[in-house]
This record gives C-alpha cells, structure tokens and sequence, in this order.
C-alpha cells in the first residue's frame, strides 16, 4: 500500500515544483523589458530583444506530466519618451542675470481717485463690496507708499539692465534684487513710452553677470523659448512654451510688433527676458491676455531687433533719436485698392504732408501709397511708422510709391521724429496741443492738424480768384447735384459760414446724404469737402458726377475720393459706384 500511496504525492511535489520553476523565469522576461531597455538618445528608446535569454535552463516536464502549454513571448514595456531635452544647464548659466525689479511711490489718497468701483446688480456681495468702498472714500487725505514689483535683465556687467517703462514709471524709488540676495539702488537712465522700455544703472562692487541681445528675426513660430521672471513676487521662476506667433499688433504703441509665446508669463514678468535656446534675449515680456489676471497662454514680448536699437540708444543719449517721413497714413481696404487699380489691399496710403517735413518738396504727395521704405515690402499701414522710426535719422533712402497708377521710385532723407515739435507749432498744430508723431493714423475724432490738400502742380486759386482747374465752373454748376447718394454745392462764404468750413478748405461741399447710401455706409457727412475724386482736384458738382461717369465707363466699381473734414483733415474714401 505504501508504494500506491507514495507514487501520487511525488509526482504532485514534481508538477508543483516545475510549475514555480517556470514562473520564475517568466517573472525574469518581463523584469527585463522593463528595466534593461538600450538607449542612445534622450527621448530615443532602443527596443527590448525579441528573445530574452534567460539564466537558468528550462526543466524539463516529466513524462507521465501533461504537456506543458507553449510559452508566451515575453511582454515587450514601452519606456515612455523623455519629452524634450533638459533645460536646467541653460537655465542655471542665466538666472543670475534676471533681476527682481521692486519700486515705491509716495501718492496722496485723493490724488487721481475716481468714482468707487461699483459690484455687479444683484452680486452677493454687493452690500459688502460697496460698504468697503464707501469707507475708503470717507478716509480720504493721507499719503501712502504704492510698492510693485516686476522684472529686468543685466545687459552690461558694468550695472545696466532692461525692464519695461510701466514697471518703474513714477517710482520714487527703484530698487534692484538680484538672485544672490545682493540688493542695489537704481537710478533711470531713460526710458520710452512708446515700445514701454526702459535703462536703469547700478552701481556693483564686482561686475554682474550679464546676457545679450540675440535676433528675433530669425525665430519661427514652434521655436522653443524660455521665460525667466518674478511673477507675483516669486523669483527666479522658469517656464518654458514655444513662439506661437509674430507680428502681433495689440495697440498697445504705435509700433507694435509683438512675439506671441505660451510660456507661462503672468503679473511681475513684465520686464523679464525671453530666451532662445541659445540663452540669447530674443524679447522683453511686457504684456498677456487674461480675464483671470493669471496665464492662459497668451503672452507677448518686445521683439529683440526692435528693442534693442532703443536699449542703444536710451544708453546712449538718455532718450530716443528715430527717424521722421513726415507724413500722414491711413490703411488701403479692398475698395481703395481696387479703386487705384492694385491687385491686393497693401502699402500706406498718404492722407497728408506735414508742412515744413522731410518730404513737403513734393516727393511723396497726398493720395500716393508707399510700396517700400529702404528696401524693405509696406505690406500694410503699421509697418511704415515702424520701420521709419528704425531708420538713421539724417539717412536717404528710396521710397517706392504708386501715383497715377505708376509705380514710381523717390529719394528722400529722413528727419529727426522730436523735430517735430517744431513743425507742429506752426498752422499744424492740434487744437488740443497734441504733437505729430511722425506717422501716424489719422482719427478724425483726435486728429485736427491734418495738411492742406496737396494738389501737386495744381496750385489751389485763393477765393474769388479766377478757376484754373480741369473742372470748369458750368452756368448750373451752383444747382445742387445728386451724386454717389451726396447731394454737393459750391463752397461759398455762406456754405463755409453754414458747416464751420475753413478758409484753406477747397472743393465740392456735401449737404446732404441719402441714409442707407453707399456714402452714407462709408461715413460721410454733411459738411465734408470732396476735394479729388481718381486723384484730380474738383472745383464744382458737375466736375464730381462727370469724373464719376467716366470711372464707370471704364469699368471701375470704386471711387476713390480724397475728403476733407470742416478744420481741413483729410482722408480718403472709395464709394461703390454700383
């Protein structure tokens, strides 16, 4: 009996023992999948062998066992990628240069105080909002220190360093907090409100580690970038994101030219640099869009190759020195394209010249669109102020034009942009004071020191004397006409006396406008000037509906005219003839 009783136990103490053997050296397949895979780059995983060796012989099941299932082959891990190489060796060789930038100003309670801000209708806290507020204006007549804080950059060992104009404007007191605990006095050495940049100097013990200027240039939206800053009073923080645009006009200054960027910008980055991988400054971060006040991804820098010819020169002279056309711009739109025969909508459309400016010889004249400045494209209206502004100031250069349909080539030299004050004390001056800055869109809700009509070799006659023009005076020409919906009359002492219009106006009044017209659409208005339509000068009404006629005739859908308001601003408009 023993024998029968033994035989079953052994061989259920054989299977079991074959059973462990077997998971073991399956349990060692899947461990070296997972842990011994061959890399030979970051991010670049080298697969596992098909076919794992495996350290102890497989036994050999006995024969009275039944026949062992076939193996599977072993679980092949994926080692998830690393994600893009490591920045902290970039990061550690900059942070030393990216300052915290704290500043205080001394203001009296009442000084600027508005109206209390106001919680919504039917806030929750509206009771509580409101009663805050009503405290704090019955406290009014103490002073009390304004602190803020942003960021800056070292650019000069010496103790120069770049932040934004609105992080320092007004501050009493700048202080500059380096990443090494060292804490600095700075004075301003100059700054401009109109790309928001500014130079402050420390005086170190030792020189400070400094970074430089790269080309904005050449980076293309998808390049990565890295931002280093102060956001609310955390310094020395690191983010990362990638330039997702360029070029962006956020009206903020006339010479918007944004770098877009989803690096984590947020309140106290302002002044802070915007690095390449090459630990280059590529842009100065400035402003972001957020209805949270926090990041969503939407920042915005100076880009380096506009900023930092004006680093150069607050350094240098303590202000800016840029360049000035003297002239007056406004967009060309679809229509006054197609109304000058242009197959695209691009180029500065000229509504003016400034009298005594570079250019009031006659070489660029109203009603011409530039094409190129120095070579570089006008593609649209902001990018003349901005490449004007970059330009030497004292410098010719060619200016390619569209006059008469022609594209023609002039030669002019560049004026200094604050030499315009000079120009703007003289009939150009705004009613309100406001100075010309050199190009700039005209709106005729601030803009009253528009140019008298440039009407090129036609010199305008001085009232009452004799009609010199194309457009001869008819024996009806003082019959109102209907035109393009306008009805028009004659400038005469009591129309100019009616609509407020100014001595140095002249052209073709308009009286009235159909509502619903296409000159209605475009918003003209009794009491506008028809000045040129296509380009040549209109002395009457009849002169306005014969040039109308002969556009149609020859297959134009638009005319262009050139309008000036009651005080002489001109600007021009194309009217659908259709």
């Amino acid at each position: 009996m023993a024998p029968t009783i033994r035989s079953p136990f052994r061989r259920t103490l054989a299977l079991m023992a074959s059973a462990a053997i077997l998971a073991h050296a399956g349990m060692n397949g899947v461990a070296y999948a997972q842990t011994a895979p061959q890399t030979t780059t970051p991010g670049v995983t080298t697969p596992a062998p098909a076919a794992p060796e495996t350290t102890a012989p497989t036994p050999t099941p006995p024969a009275t066992a039944a026949p062992a299932p076939q193996q599977a082959a072993p679980i092949q891990a994926v080692v998830p990628n690393s994600g893009p190489a490591s920045v902290a060796d970039l990061a550690e060789g900059l942070l030393d240069a990216v300052v915290n930038i704290s500043t205080s100003q001394n203001v009296k309670d009442d000084e600027g105080a508005g109206p209390a801000p106001r919680a919504p209708d039917g806030s929750p806290f509206q009771e509580f909002f409101n009663d805050f507020f009503n405290k704090q204006q019955g406290n009014k007549g103490g002073n009390h220190n304004v602190s803020s804080l942003g960021s800056g950059f070292v650019i000069d060992p010496a103790g120069y360093i770049v932040t934004n104009n609105h992080v320092i404007e007004g501050a009493d007191d700048i202080e500059i907090n380096f990443a090494n605990g060292t804490k600095l006095k700075a004075k301003l050495i100059g700054t401009d409100t109109k790309t928001d940049l500014s130079v402050l100097k420390v005086e170190p013990k030792t020189p400070l580690k400094s970074v430089k200027f790269g080309d904005s240039s050449t980076m293309r939206i998808g390049d990565w970038v890295m931002a280093i800053g102060n956001p609310f009073g955390f310094g020395g923080s690191v983010t990362v994101g990638i330039i997702s645009g360029r070029g962006r006009n956020i009206n903020a200054g006339p010479y918007d030219n944004f770098i877009q960027t989803d690096a984590a910008i947020n309140k106290g980055n302002s002044g802070g640099p915007l690095f390449n991988m090459k630990g280059e400054v590529i842009g100065i971060n400035t402003a972001i869009i957020s209805p949270s006040g926090g990041s969503i991804g939407i920042g915005f820098s100076v880009p380096s190759e506009l900023a930092s010819g004006v680093v150069d020169q607050l350094r240098e002279y303590g202000e800016t020195r840029r360049g000035w056309l003297g002239v007056r711009i406004q967009p060309v739109t679809d229509d006054i394209a197609d109304s000058l025969g242009l197959d695209t909508a691009k180029g500065a459309l000229v509504a003016g010249v400034i009298k005594g400016g570079p250019v009031d010889d006659g070489s660029i004249k109203a009603g011409d669109v530039i094409l190129k400045f120095d070579g570089k494209t006008v593609s649209e209206m902001r990018d003349l102020p901005r490449v004007v502004a970059e330009s030497t100031v004292g410098k010719e250069v060619d200016v390619v034009v569209l006059r008469d349909g022609k594209e023609q080539t002039v030669k002019v030299k560049l004026g200094r942009l604050e030499d315009s004050d000079q120009a703007a004390t003289s009939d150009d001056s705004a009613p309100d004071g406001s100075q010309d800055n050199g190009v700039i869109t005209p709106d005729p809700g601030e803009n009253n020191d528009m140019d008298q009509p440039d009407t090129g070799d036609q010199a305008q006659p001085a009232p009452g004397a004799p009609d010199q023009h194309k457009g001869q005076v008819s024996p009806d020409a003082a019959t109102p006409k209907n035109v393009l919906g306008l009805s028009l009359s004659l400038l005469s002492a009591e129309t100019r006396k009616a609509f407020g219009i100014a001595e140095s106006v002249d052209g073709v009044v308009v009286t009235e406008v159909t509502p619903g017209s296409a000159s209605a659409e475009k918003g003209l208005k009794p009491g506008d000037v028809i000045v040129e339509v296509a380009q040549e000068f209109m002395k009457s009404p009849d002169a306005v509906a014969a040039k109308v006629q002969a556009l149609k005739q020859e297959g134009r859908r638009n005319a262009q005219l050139m309008i000036a308001s009651a005080n002489g601003d001109l600007r021009f408009v194309a009217v659908p003839m259709e």
